[in-house]
C-alpha cells in the first residue's frame, strides 16, 4: 500500500514537459525539511492521506486519459511499495512517467526498471539547509532521460550549483535546470549569472503553476 495525499490533473509547472498536461500523484512524507518547502502540509505523519494499492493508483491514472504522469511528494522514493508501483506503472503503454525526488535517496535500484521513469532530482543547495543530506553518488548515475534541478535562493547557491555542474559534467549527462526560490531571488539575477559564467546547456526554469495560480494553492 502507498500513502497518497492527493491526485489531480494540471499542467507540469516545471521539468522537461513544462506546460503540458500531467496527472500528479503526491505521496505523503519526506525525510527532509527544506527552508523553502511549499508542501509542508503533505510531509507530516498525521497528514490526511488514502492508502492505495499500485493497481488502484494506476487505474485512476488511466481513467484521466492524460499521458504524462508526475510522481511527487514529499519524497516518493520513501514509500515502502514504491518499487513495485513503478515497475507495474512502467508496463503501461503510452504513459510518460517522471519521478520528482529530493536527491537524498539513492536512485540506483530504480534505474534497473525496464522502461524506467525519468528522474527529476532536486539537489538541495546551501539555502535549503539540507545539502548535507544529499547522496552525492546520484550525480554519477543521472542519464540522458533525467533532469537535475538546482533551486537557487542566493548567489551562494548559484556558485555551488555551477561548481557541481562543472565537477560532475552534468550538462553532458542529463538536462540541467536552475530555478529560483519563489520570492527569494529574481529570475533576472539568475540570467545575469548564467550570462556572466557562460553557462551553456543550462536552462532557467520558472515554476509556471505559481504564476498561473496562487503560489500557495493546492491541487494545481
Amino acid at each position: 500500500m502507498l500513502d497518497v495525499v492527493e491526485m489531480f490533473t494540471s499542467i507540469n509547472g516545471e521539468g522537461e514537459r513544462a506546460g503540458e498536461l500531467a496527472v500528479f500523484v503526491r505521496f505523503k512524507g519526506c525525510n527532509l525539511r527544506c527552508s523553502y518547502c511549499d508542501t509542508l502540509w503533505a510531509l507530516e505523519a498525521d497528514a490526511d492521506s488514502t492508502a492505495m494499492t499500485p493497481e488502484q493508483i494506476i487505474d485512476n491514472i488511466k481513467d484521466t486519459g492524460v499521458r504524462n504522469v508526475t510522481i511527487t511528494g514529499g519524497e516518493p522514493l520513501m514509500q515502502s511499495d514504491i518499487y513495485d508501483f513503478l515497475e507495474k506503472l512502467s508496463r503501461e503503454e503510452g504513459l510518460r512517467v517522471e519521478i520528482e525526488t529530493n536527491g537524498s535517496i539513492g536512485i540506483g535500484p530504480f534505474l534497473n526498471i525496464p522502461n524506467r521513469p525519468s528522474m527529476t532530482m532536486d539537489y538541495k543547495l546551501p539555502s535549503s539547509k539540507m545539502e548535507s543530506r544529499m547522496d552525492m553518488g546520484n550525480l554519477e548515475l543521472l542519464e540522458e532521460k533525467d533532469t537535475i534541478k538546482f533551486v537557487c535562493g542566493s548567489i551562494e547557491d548559484l556558485d555551488r550549483a555551477k561548481y557541481l555542474i562543472d565537477q560532475f559534467n552534468l550538462t553532458e549527462k542529463c538536462s540541467v535546470h536552475l530555478s529560483p526560490v519563489f520570492g527569494a531571488i529574481e529570475p533576472e539575477q539568475i540570467v545575469e549569472y548564467m550570462k556572466h559564467n557562460k553557462m551553456n546547456d543550462v536552462r532557467l526554469q520558472i515554476q509556471i503553476h505559481k504564476v498561473i495560480w496562487d503560489p500557495d494553492a493546492k491541487g494545481v
